[in-house]
C-alpha cells in the first residue's frame, strides 16, 4: 500500500510517499481502507518534535511511529471474527488517537476505536476534517460545563479546534465572541459568533469586555494579561498550551476563583458519534481551506505550519 512516511524529525520534506506492507486486522479490529485524512497542528509537530519534550514519548533520536495522521474518512475492507459492531462495505470516520498512522491507504482499527458511522450526506475528506478539531473543542467545552447565556471568547476561531470550539460553544447555548484575523471576520460570522474581534485592530484584553469562558484554541494569548478579562469565577482553556503556560494554570486554579484548564485530551467513540448528531442536524459544519492528495502531504505541511489556514487542510488518499 501506498504511505507517507518519515524515518526523521525535520522539515515537511522528510515526508516520502513509498510502498510499505498492507497490514492484516487481529480478530477485534477493522480493516479500514482510508479515503480522505487531515493535516493539524498534532501532526506538523510531531513531524518536526515541537516541542522537544515530545522526543520523550515518540522517539528521541528518530521517530517511533513511521506514518502520520490522527484522522480519517473510508470504507471498512474486512473485519475480523470478533467484530460485532461494524461489517464490510460500512464507511467510517473518526480519530485514531496516538497511533497515529491515517496517512496511509490502510490502517487496523479495534472496534472500539473513536469511530462512527459517517454521515450519509457528507463526502470523506469533509467527515475526515471533523474529529480533530471537534474532539478536542468537545473536550474542553464538555470539561468546562459550558451553560446557555455564558459569555465564550475563542481565541484563533477560524483554525480548526477554534471553528469547532464556535460552533460548539454556540450549540450549547453560549454567547460567542470569535478573535481573529481582518480576512476570516466574516467567515468566524457565518459558523456561529455573535461578535468578532479582529486581533490586527483590537486588543481584547484592553476593551473592558468579561467573559466566563475564553477558549485559546492557538496558543495566542498571554495568560497573565488576559485574566482580567475572565469573570470572577471564570474558566481559560489553553488546548494548546505549552508548559509555561499549563504551569501557570495550576498555579492560578490553586490560588484564586478562576480556573485553568489544559492538558490531553481524551475522547471514545461516543464523542465522534455525539458529533454525528450534531453535523446531521447542521449545527457542525467542516470548514476545508484547501485539498491535497497524498502525493502532496509535503506541501500541506508547508501550507499547515505556516499557522494561516482557515479550518482544515484535507488530503485525498
Amino acid at each position: 500500500m501506498k504511505a507517507a512516511i518519515y524515518v526523521q524529525y525535520g522539515s515537511p520534506e522528510v515526508l516520502r510517499v513509498k510502498q510499505v506492507e498492507k497490514p492484516i486486522p487481529n480478530k477485534n479490529e477493522i480493516l479500514l481502507r482510508i479515503k480522505a485524512t487531515a493535516v493539524n497542528s498534532g501532526d506538523w509537530r510531531l513531524r518536526k518534535a515541537d516541542p522537544f519534550a515530545v522526543r520523550f514519548i515518540f522517539g528521541f533520536l528518530k521517530p517511533k511511529i513511521n506514518i502520520l495522521g490522527s484522522v480519517f474518512s473510508g470504507e471498512i475492507e474486512s473485519v475480523g471474527e470478533d467484530v460485532k459492531q461494524f461489517k464490510v462495505g460500512d464507511f467510517v470516520f473518526g480519530h485514531t488517537d496516538m497511533s497515529f498512522g491515517a496517512y496511509a491507504e490502510y490502517k487496523c482499527l479495534p472496534e472500539n476505536a473513536s469511530m462512527a458511522l459517517k454521515p450519509a450526506n457528507f463526502s470523506h475528506k469533509e467527515a475526515a476534517v471533523i474529529p480533530f478539531g471537534g474532539v478536542t473543542a468537545l473536550h474542553f467545552i464538555k470539561k468546562a460545563a459550558i451553560k446557555p447565556g455564558q459569555k465564550v471568547l475563542v481565541v484563533g476561531a477560524s483554525g480548526a479546534v477554534g471553528s469547532a470550539a464556535v460552533q460548539l460553544a454556540k450549540s450549547y447555548g453560549a454567547i460567542v465572541t470569535g478573535v481573529c484575523s481582518t480576512a476570516n471576520t466574516d467567515f468566524v460570522k457565518s459558523i456561529g459568533a455573535g461578535k468578532v474581534i479582529d486581533y490586527t485592530k483590537e486588543d481584547f484584553t484592553r476593551n473592558g469586555e468579561t467573559y466566563d469562558v475564553i477558549f485559546d484554541a492557538v496558543k495566542a494569548i498571554s495568560v497573565s494579561r488576559s485574566l482580567k478579562s475572565l469573570n470572577k469565577n471564570g474558566i481559560m482553556i489553553l488546548s494548546a498550551a505549552g508548559m509555561s503556560e499549563m504551569l501557570q494554570g495550576v498555579w492560578i486554579s490553586m490560588t484564586s476563583s478562576k480556573k485553568v484548564m489544559t492538558g490531553v485530551i481524551s475522547h471514545t467513540a461516543a464523542d465522534i458519534i455525539f458529533l454525528k448528531g450534531l453535523i446531521e442536524t447542521g449545527k457542525l459544519k467542516p470548514v476545508i481551506d484547501r485539498t491535497y492528495g497524498l502525493e502532496q502531504i509535503a506541501e500541506a505541511h508547508a501550507y499547515v505550519e505556516k499557522g494561516h489556514k482557515r479550518g482544515n487542510v484535507a488530503i485525498e488518499v
